[in-house]
């Protein structure tokens, strides 16, 4: 309970508002967020249903905070203030196998901001920025955060015709735990890029320093402008705070 308030005083430090929303949703809802989340999903039924109650399982309880999220803004649409920023600190559920960093139940700290049309690039840097504290905050020893933007990685992709830029970026995301060389057999065997595409990929991915990055397109050259903006405005956190685009 220490740790919680230590984490809850400083996403009020910044002005969060705590909501609460129900551990039960309807599954098709939770499962329409896609991203193979079905594995992951604890469904509910009664032992014994009433006569004539259909056996299949109509609700599930929540892995994570989006789904309950947007349910939220959206009942309370004409009710909130935006940008409409909110933490919420609630238990959640995962069909996982228990081991060392993976549980089937634990308190998920989570905080987002909400915002009508379009959300000004500084909230980025603040979201990193609370990150940061609250888990500094916990005295647990050195906290790094690590930061990229999506649209540059995509941007590069875009430039280099891949055809399946989802399956590259769910691979790029295993770079560190995998290694270069089996995630690049991975992109050539599996994915279907060319040697000179795999190459120029992962050539990005371990880059670390955005000036030495040279934008192929728009979406490249905005990503990198608001990636170089978030860590301008993190520069306080010093060593804390890195650019890493392999994520």
């Amino acid at each position: 309970m220490a740790w919680l308030d230590k984490i809850r005083a400083v996403f009020e430090r910044y002005g969060y508002c705590s909501i609460e929303t129900p551990a039960v949703e309807e599954l098709e809802v939770i499962a329409a967020k896609g991203e193979d989340v079905d594995k992951e999903i604890y469904v509910l039924e009664r032992l014994q249903a009433d006569e004539g109650e259909s056996k299949d399982a109509r609700l599930a309880l929540h892995f994570d905070q989006t789904v309950p999220l947007a349910r939220y803004v959206a009942q309370h649409f004409n009710e909130l203030t935006f940008p409409f920023k909110r933490y919420q600190m609630q238990k959640v559920w995962r069909g996982e196998r228990p081991q060392m960093g993976r549980m089937r139940e634990f308190t998920q700290c989570d905080i987002d901001v909400i915002n009508v049309d379009n959300l000004p690039i500084h909230f980025d840097a603040e979201v990193a920025s609370i990150c940061y504290e609250a888990i500094a905050a916990l005295d647990i020893g050195r906290v790094q955060i690590r930061v990229s933007n999506r649209k540059i990685l995509l941007g590069l992709m875009d430039a280099l015709k891949v055809e399946d830029p989802v399956a590259v970026t769910r691979f790029i995301d295993k770079l560190e735990k995998v290694g270069r060389e089996e995630i690049e057999r991975i992109l050539k065997d599996e994915v279907g890029l060319s040697a000179d595409q795999a190459d120029a990929v992962l050539s990005l991915a371990s880059t670390r320093e955005l000036p030495n990055i040279e934008a192929k397109n728009d979406m490249m050259r905005e990503g990198i402008e608001e990636l170089q903006f978030v860590m301008d405005n993190l520069k306080h956190l010093g060593e804390g705070v890195i650019a890493d685009l392999s994520i």
